[in-house]
């Protein structure tokens, strides 16, 4: 596998900092991304349909939740997350961690719509938990939502009554595109 330069990015709602490379692990294909985690910092709840996530813990804690329960791991610790498992991270010290996560099979995706969110973040279009703030962001975040369903699916049956998700995100995203968003381009880049 040819190396390539990791794609960085710095997420200030979400509290972390990612660094995403394509690589290889025992002998398999897999998208290495490491992260730094500040105190308070953390994603919600989301599931991957198709990818497991295996959370790697080099410096610090964090608190990991799988399915309906949270956990805790610290430095030396992995966690697996497996396809179509709702989960999240969160680091509750007053340290930094540092962890890295193997993703397979590879996502470039993946690294796409957490630097799409995190371009909204810096905009500071989105609340400290990730919500859109303006009528205009919540056309971007439907764009990201609807684009990016196949690798992830934020939040959690409870949180998504009815399938509102699934009625309401396809046409604003429509509309977002009709007025020029569109993912990877989300600011106007």
């Amino acid at each position: 596998m040819p190396d390539a330069e990791p794609i960085e990015f710095e997420d200030p709602v979400l509290g972390h900092k990612l660094s995403f490379i394509d690589t290889e692990r025992d002998g398999q294909p897999v998208t290495r991304v490491e992260m730094w985690v500040r105190p308070g910092g953390g994603v919600p709840p989301h599931i991957h349909p198709v990818i497991e996530e295996q959370f790697e813990v080099l410096e610090g804690r964090l608190q990991l939740l799988s399915g309906r329960k949270w956990g805790e791991a610290g430095a030396g610790e992995t966690v697996v997350v497996p396809p179509g498992k709702r989960h999240a991270y969160r680091n509750r010290s007053d340290a930094e961690a540092h962890a890295v996560c193997w993703v397979s099979p590879p996502s470039e995706m993946l690294a796409g719509f957490l630097g799409d969110a995190a371009e909204l973040a810096q905009a500071g279009r989105l609340t400290r938990g990730g919500l859109p703030k303006h009528p205009s962001a919540v056309l971007q975040a439907a764009v990201l939502a609807t684009h990016y369903r196949p690798m992830v699916v934020l939040g959690s049956p409870p949180m998504r009554p009815f399938g509102l998700d699934r009625v309401l995100m396809p046409p604003l995203a429509r509309l977002a595109c009709r007025r020029g968003y569109e993912p990877g381009a989300i600011m106007g880049r």
